[in-house]
């Protein structure tokens, strides 16, 4: 092992300036997918099936499984065929798979209206595995999505699983449901139960940075405020500017204007990033993998090597594996040593 692997994280990092980044320009594209039309279950079998227990981890270590079971690629989408799994491969069917719904899985309208199966909910009750339903319309418009977690406090964007067409499996940041008057319902699978995920990967502590810390996460931190319109020096020293655009921003988010970033501002300030994202909060992510060894050019841009670093680091720290640095990645990324 190398004297370096050997010092501890921010005994690694490099306090040389670097330039203050922009904003971020990420998007998630929204395309609806389509559920076949396939029978719904009868009631007792969907309830036999339903009844069993099982935990939100669960259920989306499940949903993760699809991402690379084509060959280290997505399932792909389809109306008509079923996967080795025996479950088809669309939405709906792709659901019925992370739940252990009997095969080849009840369609969307099932899975919204028989309640063996699941639950209504309202929006703000939303918590890991739950899902959101558009049962209305045809098989070209029918589709469902299973919730992760919000992207941040002001719950606008969550991410989520979803088998959607013209893709296949995807993980990604999504706004289906949120808007008045929205054809996509919320509702809970009877059969979860437990806990949802922590917020946190296990092992990760949100630091706590103020006037006088330097280093890697200063430096983050400092990238990610000018993606939040608060721009100042990314220069790794934590001084009476970075507090002043720290307290601006805390203020905007309604929080303690105390000008330390702390575990309740960190996720406020964090930005979900993928492929094809630039800005400041790209920098940021790039800042912290370099921290972990990726040697990537901190030049804003999510291409291939920085999705190739991203999912090196997640499998390190047992997260999911998607290249996508949301909430959970980001506290792996700052709060483990």
């Amino acid at each position: 092992m190398s004297l370096l692997a050997n010092m501890s994280r921010r005994a690694r990092i490099s306090l040389a300036s670097l330039a203050a980044g922009g904003l971020i320009a990420a998007g998630a594209v929204v395309i609806p997918a389509a559920a076949t039309p396939a029978p719904t279950q009868s009631g007792s079998s969907q309830q036999a099936t339903a009844q069993a227990e099982l935990t939100p981890k669960e259920m989306l270590a499940r949903a993760e499984t699809w991402l690379t079971a084509n060959g280290g690629s997505q399932v792909p989408y389809s109306q008509t065929e079923t996967w080795s799994d025996g479950y088809r491969q669309d939405c709906s069917g792709y659901v019925s798979m992370t739940l252990g719904l009997s095969k080849p899985g009840p369609n969307t309208v099932g899975l919204a209206e028989s309640r063996d199966l699941t639950t209504p909910i309202s929006l703000g009750d939303l918590r890991a595995g739950d899902l959101l339903i558009d049962a209305d319309g045809s098989n070209t418009t029918r589709h469902v999505v299973i919730f992760e977690g919000w992207t941040d406090s002001s719950h606008t964007a969550y991410s989520a699983y979803e088998q959607r067409g013209g893709h296949g499996t995807d993980h990604r940041v999504l706004d289906y449901g949120l808007d008045s008057g929205s054809e996509y319902k919320p509702y809970r699978p009877v059969k979860l139960s437990g806990e949802a995920p922590p917020t946190t990967p296990p092992g990760a502590e949100w630091p706590v940075l103020k006037n006088g810390s330097e280093g890697a996460d200063v430096t983050a931190a400092q990238y990610l405020l000018g993606a939040r319109g608060h721009t100042t020096a990314a220069d790794g020293g934590y001084g009476p500017k970075t507090v002043a655009a720290v307290k601006a921003f805390q203020s905007s988010r309604g929080l303690v204007s105390d000008g330390v970033i702390g575990p309740k501002t960190w996720p406020e300030l964090v930005k979900t990033v993928e492929r094809g994202a630039t800005g400041g909060a790209v920098k940021a992510a790039q800042t912290q993998l370099n921290v972990y060894g990726h040697g990537l050019e901190v030049d804003g841009s999510f291409g291939d090597r920085t999705v190739a670093a991203v999912k090196d680091f997640q499998r390190g720290h047992k997260l999911a594996v998607d290249g996508v640095v949301g909430p959970q990645t980001w506290a792996a990324l700052v709060g483990t040593e």
